[in-house]
């Protein structure tokens, strides 16, 4: 008959190995951002600042598969930059290799002069 203490171990090592994967997953899979509103990124759209269409697109894709088994891998495109205005929706699409789209709504959570936090949905 297998120790006790060594059965405990081993049950509480995988248990700790799953906690750390599930965290560590959680973490790197985030869906929002916050990017600043600069020079460079920023355009505007029906007369707000916006957070440019490519950089919109280029931080979802990025974000929107960052591991093997979170999502799957995409070349995102968006029709217009994101309005700096709280709730404002947009939706991206995501080309996956087969050809196939997805839609992606993306979504302003905050907005200030200087910076915009929004998210997306997988």
């Amino acid at each position: 008959m297998p120790d006790s203490k060594f059965l405990v171990g081993v049950v509480g090592g995988a248990a700790a190995v799953l906690l750390v994967g599930g965290l560590g997953t959680r973490l790197i899979s985030r869906t929002e951002s916050t990017t600043e509103l600069n020079q460079y990124d920023t355009v505007t759209v029906d007369g707000h600042r916006a957070l440019a269409s490519n950089i919109v697109a280029g931080r979802t894709e990025s974000l929107y598969h960052p591991l093997p088994w979170v999502g799957v891998k995409v070349h995102v495109s968006c029709p217009s930059g994101l309005k700096a205005v709280a709730h404002t929706t947009i939706t991206c699409t995501g080309r996956k290799n087969d050809g196939t789209t997805v839609d992606i709504p993306v979504t302003v959570i905050r907005a200030t002069d200087s910076h915009i936090t929004w998210k997306f949905r997988r």
